[in-house]
């Protein structure tokens, strides 16, 4: 977690429409220059309590099994995306929040969550880092029960802009990364990104409709990223403990059809021979 200079204890989660409104009317006013300080802000939110309603409906609609005795490894993502949205909808934020994209995520889960217990939530920003297309932001999120570190994620975003040279080195090479024996064939409806816009509180207009994604350079509304990592990982045994990277290439344009191909905890999501998702699952270190 990054070393915060500034601590806030949150009496309850912040509202996501607000934040959203807050980040897009700032965002104009952001320019990303090198050496920018990440914020030094911690957020964190005591005595989480899950809400099993909204658990079962996001189950429903990721594909996960409704009623196990454990969070989807996911879940906690949705519990900590409001405080994230705090910060990066700040002023002290130096990235603009429109146009930011969510380029991968990690997720290290010591052992399974259970869905009664109550869990303290910390985000804050680790790093900003230069990235050949512009600018990276490294968002980590903490989940305590007991005093015991449980869950943490590392999700990366980049603000795409003009940088003087290419601080990340020469572009990548194609994926050379051995095919996956496809699994399933998903007909994805032009509602997903409202479905799960109402579980997660994630109403980016890039997901909702297709006008409102044209206004974004999108043709069609697009799938969340986390929603498809969420959908893949439903196909997966659960594990107690353990630790998964997913890398996002490409959106997912809804309506569209996709499919699902795993093999030995690899697992991605592709269209035609376009990947859309990469992404793996192995023991946690240590």
């Amino acid at each position: 977690m990054t070393t915060a200079s500034h601590q806030i204890v949150l009496p309850g989660s912040p509202s996501l429409a607000p934040l959203l409104a807050l980040g897009a009317l700032r965002s104009p006013f952001k320019r990303p220059r090198p050496g920018a300080a990440p914020p030094r802000t911690l957020l964190v939110l005591p005595g989480v309590r899950i809400d099993l309603a909204r658990l079962a409906a996001y189950e429903r609609v990721c594909g996960f099994p409704t009623g196990v005795d454990a969070l989807p490894l996911t879940y906690p993502h949705v519990l900590g995306f409001p405080l994230a949205m705090r910060i990066m909808a700040s002023r002290e934020f130096p990235l603009p929040l429109l146009g930011l994209v969510h380029t991968s995520i990690e997720i290290t889960q010591r052992e399974a969550l259970a869905p009664t217990d109550a869990y303290e939530l910390t985000v804050g920003v680790r790093e900003l880092a230069p990235h050949r297309r512009g600018t990276e932001a490294v968002v980590v999120t903490e989940a305590r029960t007991g005093g015991r570190l449980v869950w943490e994620s590392s999700s990366t975003y980049l603000a795409r802009h003009r940088t003087p040279a290419d601080p990340a080195g020469a572009p990548p090479g194609a994926d050379i990364r051995t095919a996956l024996p496809a699994r399933a064939e998903w007909r994805l409806g032009e509602d997903v990104g409202r479905r799960y816009a109402a579980v997660s509180g994630d109403r980016n207009p890039i997901h909702l409709h297709p006008l409102t994604a044209r206004l974004f350079g999108f043709p069609r509304a697009i799938a969340h990223g986390m929603w498809t990592v969420a959908r893949c990982l439903a196909e997966q045994p659960a594990r107690a403990a353990v630790r998964m990277r997913a890398d996002f290439k490409a959106p997912v344009l809804l309506p569209g059809t996709v499919t699902y191909a795993a093999d030995a905890g690899r697992f991605e999501l592709r269209g035609g021979d376009r990947p859309h998702l990469t992404g793996d699952l192995r023991p946690p270190a240590g």
